[in-house]
C-alpha cells in the first residue's frame, strides 16, 4: 500500500520552506518503511500577479486601516490579498491532492483547513528531509498496521 508525501524544500536536503514560499514541492513515494524521491511538482501562479506584489498592496491598504472586518477600506485590500493567496494556493492543493500529507516549515491556518477538507495531513517541521520522512513514515506504518489488525478482527 504505497502513498506520496510532498515536501517543501529549498535545497532538497532540509524541510526549510513555509508552504506559501514553496514554488516547487519534492514528491516522495512511500512503500512500507521505505521512501524515495519520485518527482518535483512546480506550482504555477494562476493569478498572473506576483505574490510579493499582492502582499505589498495588502500591507499598504491595511497598514493605515483598522484590520477588522467592519472596516470597509481594509476589507477590499484584504480581499485582494486573499484573492491572490487563495487562487495560487488552491492550485497547490489540487496539484498535491494525491499526496497523503504535506511537510513544510509552517503553513497558514486557511491553507491547513483546505488540506484538512481533502483529508490531507500537514506536518509543520524543520528537519533534514530524511529524518522528517523517517518519523512520518514510521508513524503512518504503525497507524496502518493498527487499522489492518482492526479490520481483520472485524471479519
Amino acid at each position: 500500500m504505497g502513498y506520496k508525501i510532498a515536501v517543501a524544500t529549498s535545497d532538497g536536503l532540509n524541510v526549510d520552506l513555509h508552504f506559501g514560499s514553496a514554488h516547487v514541492f519534492e514528491i516522495y513515494t512511500i512503500d512500507k518503511l521505505d521512501f524515495q524521491k519520485s518527482e518535483s511538482r512546480e506550482i504555477q501562479n494562476m493569478t498572473g500577479q506576483d505574490q510579493t506584489t499582492c502582499r505589498a498592496e495588502y500591507d499598504n491598504v491595511c497598514e493605515s486601516e483598522d484590520k477588522t472586518e467592519s472596516s470597509s477600506g481594509c476589507s477590499s485590500g484584504c480581499g485582494s490579498r486573499n484573492h491572490c493567496e487563495n487562487s495560487e494556493r488552491s492550485e497547490s492543493i489540487e496539484i498535491l491532492s494525491d499526496c497523503r500529507c504535506v511537510v513544510c516549515k509552517k503553513i497558514g491556518r486557511n491553507m491547513l483547513k483546505q488540506f484538512e477538507r481533502k483529508a490531507i495531513s500537514v506536518f509543520e517541521i524543520e528537519l533534514p528531509i530524511k529524518e522528517a520522512l523517517s518519523k512520518i513514515v514510521s508513524y503512518y506504518y504503525k497507524l496502518d498496521e493498527r487499522k489492518l489488525k482492526y479490520i481483520n478482527q472485524e471479519e
